[in-house]
């Protein structure tokens, strides 16, 4: 699995130039990634890039890549992430590392997304692994009782015996839908319910998946169909 994340990580490694302006997500692929481009970074590769996450953030300046805060006149030239499950129409569901809210929002200061991701993330339908929805502490077992209502069955996130606490300070429920069928309609049902601040279903987001497989890469698009 190591040897296919470099893989992947290796391949995104050339849509990056010099001087770009980048989103970088967060996860184990997306952090081989920024030790890939810091190698480059070594070679005399100019970038400069927004994280996700404080992980990722951490990392990156390790690797002697600069970390600029969110450009306000102009978009990110383009956004590497990960995901948990990638379905056809390049339909995600991620937020495994509890980042989520702040992929979203890097995703959204791009241009375009590509995820990273080896074969056993491409899924038939996204909801085997269960959907995190970012919540705030306040109150959180009414939102889990709300969002239960929806059909779920929500769990808190922990850290040992503590709730897991997001970059923002937030936490997690990790709700079990099932095979989501109607994604559009279950993320609008969430983001309506009072408490919810993000869920990890990334729809019509990403423009390109690069997966890596003992086959070799596999760039899809969103009208691509592939074999799960």
């Amino acid at each position: 699995m190591d040897k296919l994340k470099r893989m992947a990580a290796e391949a995104a490694s050339e849509y990056v130039k010099d001087g770009m302006k980048i989103g970088l997500g967060s996860g184990s692929t997306v952090f081989e990634f920024v030790r890939v481009l810091g190698e480059k970074a070594k070679e005399g590769l100019n970038i400069q890039a927004v994280a996700a996450s404080r992980k990722t953030e951490a990392l990156a300046k390790a690797c002697g890549i600069h970390i600029i805060d969110f450009p306000t006149k102009e978009k990110l030239e383009v956004a590497f992430d990960g995901a948990d499950e990638i379905a056809p129409g390049l339909m995600l569901l991620k937020g495994g590392g509890g980042s989520l809210l702040r992929e979203k929002l890097v995703a959204a200061a791009a241009k375009r997304l590509v995820v990273l991701a080896d074969e056993s993330k491409l899924v038939e339908e996204l909801g085997a692994f269960k959907l995190p929805v970012e919540i705030i502490p306040f109150g959180w077992e009414t939102t889990a009782m709300r969002i239960e209502a929806l059909g779920g069955v929500a769990s808190l996130r922990q850290t040992g015996k503590n709730p897991f606490v997001s970059d923002n300070h937030n936490w997690i429920l990790d709700c079990d839908f099932g095979n989501i069928r109607d994604l559009y309609r279950l993320h609008d049902e969430l983001k309506k319910l009072v408490g919810v601040v993000e869920t990890g279903l990334f729809l019509n987001i990403a423009c390109e998946a690069i997966v890596a497989s003992k086959n070799g890469i596999h760039h899809i698009t969103k009208g691509d169909e592939f074999n799960v």
